[in-house]
């Protein structure tokens, strides 16, 4: 049974930096797609960055309102997908939610939720100016 569960959600300033973690049980992660998403109040599901890999290199995916500021990865060892955000903007506010794909994933898109099989709860970032 896959398991996805977040952390490392919380309230910074401008500028500040968050470390979000997604501890994935019940997973491999080769030949995945793995993606952070965030939802703020009144909009629709946001795909933030993805990461895949073939078993012998990583490829990364980025909604371009966050290029440069926020970097997605795999730790193997600890079995978790990370989202490093630099630089938060009010903006970034919203709940992030740790995504998976199932194997057949290949085609589809990134960015749009039904592309993933599995969900974490969510964890709240909360960004003041």
């Amino acid at each position: 049974q896959v398991q996805l569960v977040e952390s490392g959600g919380d309230s910074v300033q401008a500028g500040g930096s968050l470390r979000l973690s997604c501890a994935a049980s019940g997973y491999t992660f080769n030949n995945k797609l793995m993606a952070w998403f965030r939802q703020a109040p009144g909009k629709e599901r946001e795909g933030v960055a993805a990461i895949r890999t073939n078993g012998r290199t990583w490829s990364r995916d980025y909604v371009d309102s966050v290029k440069g500021r926020f970097t997605i990865a795999v730790d193997n060892a600890k079995r978790t997908i990370d989202l490093q955000m630099n630089s938060l903007k009010p903006e970034d506010t919203a709940i992030y939610y740790c995504a998976a794909s199932s194997p057949d994933w290949f085609g589809r898109s990134w960015s749009k939720a039904g592309t993933y099989s599995y969900w974490g709860q969510g964890t709240q970032v909360t960004v003041s100016s």
